[in-house]
């Protein structure tokens, strides 16, 4: 190839670069001016946050004394030994439910049933001699008066041997002094028993008696006859509403309470002494009051606030309200001061809202 052909084809190549330029250049600058544009104008971002709101509505606010209190048997005893003697045989086991004069356990009273028929046979002999003599003395006048009197004394002193016998012989049978369960037994056949030795636990748990102590500042809160309601955690059942039966006539010098009692149906035994319950005694109630649910609230500085919806400019947007509080009961509260029945209360989302923020109603409570 000679340099004249080279330098023919460089100068083709540059003059189809130059035309490819000129052709891309208003392509170019018409997308620089559409830019411009847009930069010159962008569009405003709106930040809308989606809420769940209730529409606040008066109500009657029972406020409560919260409480820890347990769960006692209404009758717990040691079933005990009168009599000493072996163990002849067992009525009642563990776990046995018993009537009040049920046999629980019989103790050996062969040398006892002897001692009562040989008391009873001295018995007899002295009442007839007695009989003799005070037919002969009141009727006939015969014997002495020293005679008639010793065979009086002798009479009434068997008949009360008689009698002291046969209650000890009675009680060789260990019998339940009321209606309930032997939650435990301590003795087996053959044991050997004496006066006092525990023989089993009988428990009445129906009705079941819940104590709890109460704060001596709410001396004046509480009387016999207030409702109580029960929840205890180790139960899944409804909570318990029952009366108190007795309040206490002392205070508690080293933890300053005073103790109630509260008496409540067990029938199925399921609840049972030692249950730990939280207990609400009513101490006010309040007619028309603004209740919200605590997870409302916002803690500030120096109190509480709360989001409510409101309109501006046709838009739902969240204002902040200050609030002055007033009794509460679990998750409850009342709000005395900040909000008006009928405005709507920001419940769920309100934690991320501010002032002024555009909001969404979302749920059922728009």
């Amino acid at each position: 190839m000679t340099s004249q052909t080279r330098t023919e084809r460089i100068h083709m190549r540059r003059t189809w670069l130059w035309g490819a330029i000129a052709v891309l250049m208003p392509v170019i600058a018409g997308c620089g001016a559409a830019g411009g544009a847009k930069e010159g104008a962008p569009e405003e971002f709106v930040r809308v946050i989606n809420v769940e709101v209730a529409t606040l509505a008066p109500e009657q606010f029972v406020e409560e004394i919260r409480l820890t209190s347990v769960a006692m048997a209404n009758q717990d005893v040691m079933v005990a030994a009168e009599e000493s003697g072996v163990i002849r045989a067992i009525y009642a086991d563990r776990g046995s439910r018993v009537n009040e004069g049920d046999s629980i356990a019989k103790i050996d009273d062969r040398v006892l049933s002897a001692q009562v028929a040989q008391a009873r046979a001295a018995a007899e002999l002295a009442a007839q001699t007695w009989d003799r003599r005070r037919r002969l003395w009141e009727v006939d006048s015969i014997g002495s008066e020293i005679a008639y009197l010793e065979a009086r004394f002798g009479a009434e002193q068997s008949a009360a041997s008689l009698m002291g016998l046969e209650e000890r012989l009675a009680r060789t049978v260990i019998r339940a002094p009321f209606a309930g369960v032997l939650d435990e037994r301590f003795v087996d056949v053959g044991a050997m028993v004496s006066p006092g030795t525990p023989v089993g636990r009988l428990v009445d748990l129906d009705p079941i008696k819940v104590f709890a102590g109460v704060p001596e500042r709410y001396a004046g809160n509480v009387r016999v006859g207030d409702q109580a309601v029960l929840e205890f955690e180790a139960l899944d059942v409804e909570p318990y509403t029952a009366r108190i039966r007795y309040v206490g006539a002392t205070v508690n010098a080293e933890n300053r309470t005073f103790l109630i009692e509260v008496s409540l149906p067990n029938a199925g035994g399921l609840v049972k002494p030692q249950m730990v319950a939280n207990m609400g005694v009513t101490r006010e109630t309040v007619n028309e009051a603004i209740v919200v649910p605590q997870d409302a609230l916002i803690r500030v500085e120096d109190g509480y606030v709360v989001y409510v919806a409101v309109d501006r400019d046709g838009n739902p947007v969240a204002e902040v309200r200050d609030v002055v509080l007033g009794p509460t009961r679990r998750n409850l509260v009342v709000i005395d001061e900040g909000v008006e029945v009928g405005e709507r209360l920001i419940v769920v989302g309100h934690k991320e809202v501010e002032d002024g923020d555009r909001i969404r109603i979302v749920g059922g409570g728009a």
